[in-house]
């Protein structure tokens, strides 16, 4: 089908408004055919190269289409998935510009931002749900949204889904929604677990291709610059003369690993590069407000990870800079379509180690460019050992430089080895450390007699006397707090205890002998210990009753009282 405006795709006037009032005129050829048949209401399966104008072939027809109803309260009308928050949030910036007619209520449900604010707006009622598989789980699991009102579900980025995990998160959402829906399902590629799902969920779609899958733009100019040393130094060294040799307005800088970026961002800016990071370990604030810089240009060059590879609509890049290369061939194609966007030349140029030459060959066959190079090229000998797996060395070394921010060449190229033969007959260096230590003293035995042998019977005076004094008393009645007594093991009466007290010039040490069973009470509550002999201790200290002050009892329970003696009996023990 084959337009000149968008007046002719069928569009609401406001809409058409909208569009023309942002600066749109001619629409891509992925809109051109794909927004007709989704204003009808049929399913549609989307297949084009990154770049060509994808969001607005779903958020058109969207606004049209919600033009008449009410939103309810936790059902929204419409639900969008995409894969990262920065995708998200940047179709919700989609409908808000070209909904600007329109009175839609909009919601975006990602991770890394309070729960509470997202529920609010569930509750108030929206129009267009815009979520991350993840989060929107999340709230439904928790009550707060109910998928049975959605009339239109849009999958963009659908190979992206497959690759970050999210396929079986996408068949429990489409589970949960109702059968008679409108599908718009957008990929770039069409892997054959993708093609499963498009067999699946869509009923009788409408397929739309405007391109080869996985093909790049030909307005990007594509270039790889061998580095014959795979360290990660020499990489960061190629990489910055290619930075300073080329006209960089502004370039993104694609790493494998999350780590690896911020190993690169402490190298740039060290030798004088405006360079920001974005990852998928840094915080939603920190990634929002990065990507801002980025497109205002107060950035000029973005250190990132594949975070950044899908979807991002930064209008004007000018370079694309791949330092590793992608573990995916397609991942290549998306990488470097973030330039070169809607007719703009672009230019890409990539990193490659004779590990990598396996992972080019890949991307030729799937893209079928051919490979322009900077430089001179890999050899012959290269690209033979690299299909049959061989090594030109034994190690790359990474491991010891890929933590340096500093890109000072290590002493060696291969690194220390972890583990190294041992001469003959020379020990261990562990064992030869533990000959060179001196022996311990050998450990104290103690010998336990059996149960039931006869044991020598040693008198008590005779082993009080053999025993080593201590070193210093263990309880109260030690250190002479306790009961006094006198030679013949009769407790003396409180008053002379009190003079005796007083009239100690200081608290000794003093012999203790065998005393015979105490036949009172008060003596076995003193052989006591705990808690209750101890408030007595006190007590008596102190003058007072152990039971109180005696400024507490009554007065008529200080009168005497006389009592009738009483029997002499058994001595009282614990157990009685």
């Amino acid at each position: 089908m084959t337009t000149k405006t968008f007046a002719e795709l069928d569009l609401s006037p406001k809409v058409v408004a909208a569009v023309e009032a942002a600066g749109y005129t001619d629409p891509t050829p992925i809109q051109a055919e794909a927004i007709p048949v989704a204003v009808s209401g049929r399913d549609v399966l989307g297949i084009a190269q990154t770049g060509t104008g994808k969001t607005a072939s779903f958020t058109l027809p969207m606004i049209s289409r919600l033009e008449t109803g009410r939103a309810r309260a936790r059902m929204p009308r419409s639900l969008i998935l995409a894969p990262t928050r920065e995708l998200a949030a940047q179709v919700a910036q989609s409908f808000e510009k070209y909904g600007v007619n329109h009175k839609l209520t909009v919601a975006l449900l990602i991770g890394g931002v309070s729960m509470d604010e997202q529920t609010k707006k569930l509750d108030r009622g929206v129009d267009v749900l815009i979520a991350t598989p993840g989060r929107l789980i999340d709230h439904f699991q928790r009550g707060r949204v109910m998928l049975m009102g959605v009339e239109i579900l849009v999958i963009d980025e659908a190979d992206r889904m497959l690759d970050m995990g999210f396929i079986p998160d996408i068949e429990k959402i489409c589970k949960l929604l109702p059968p008679k829906r409108q599908t718009l399902f957008f990929s770039a590629t069409m892997p054959p677990e993708i093609t499963r799902l498009v067999a699946q969920f869509l009923r009788d779609p409408v397929r739309i291709e405007v391109a080869k899958p996985a093909t790049t733009a030909r307005t990007i100019t594509q270039r790889f610059r061998y580095c014959e040393d795979g360290e990660d130094w020499a990489k960061r060294e190629a990489l910055r003369e290619l930075m300073r040799a080329e006209d960089v307005r502004n370039a993104i800088v694609f790493c494998n690993r999350k780590r690896d970026v911020a190993i690169l961002l402490k190298s740039l800016t060290k030798h004088g590069f405006n360079a920001g990071a974005l990852h998928g370990d840094m915080d939603q604030k920190a990634r929002t407000d990065t990507l801002d810089k980025f497109r205002s240009g107060e950035i000029t060059f973005l250190a990132a990870s594949d975070v950044a590879a899908r979807g991002l609509d930064i209008p004007d890049v000018s370079h694309i800079f791949n330092f590793d290369l992608p573990w995916q061939s397609d991942d290549y194609v998306h990488r470097i379509g973030r330039t070169g966007r809607a007719g703009r030349q672009g230019s890409a140029t990539s990193l490659v180690t004779f590990e990598d030459l396996k992972l080019l060959k890949q991307i030729e066959d799937m893209t079928g460019d051919g490979t322009v190079w900077i430089g001179d090229p890999p050899s012959d000998q290269d690209i033979e050992d690299s299909k049959s797996k061989k090594r030109r060395r034994s190690s790359r070394g990474g491991g010891a430089s890929a933590g340096r921010g500093d890109d000072r060449r290590p002493a060696s190229r291969g690194g220390r080895s972890r583990t190294r033969a041992q001469p003959e007959g020379e020990k261990p260096r562990n064992e030869t450390e533990r000959a060179d230590q001196p022996k311990s003293e050998p450990m104290l035995t103690v010998s336990v007699a059996e149960p039931g042998a006869e044991q020598p019977h040693v008198p008590l005076d005779e082993a009080f006397a053999a025993a080593e004094p201590r070193s210093a008393p263990r309880n109260r009645r030690e250190r002479g707090g306790g009961r006094q007594r006198d030679a013949r093991g009769e407790r003396q009466p409180r008053e002379s205890r009190r003079d005796d007290q007083q009239d100690r010039p200081a608290r000794g040490r003093e012999t203790t002998e065998v005393q015979p069973a105490s036949a009172s009470r008060g003596d076995d509550r003193a052989n006591r210990r705990g808690r209750g002999d101890r408030n007595q201790e006190r007590g008596q200290a102190g003058g007072k009753s152990a039971f109180g002050a005696q400024d507490q009892i009554p007065d008529f329970l200080r009168r005497p009282v006389k009592r009738k003696p009483e029997s002499k009996s058994e001595p009282q023990t614990a157990d009685n």
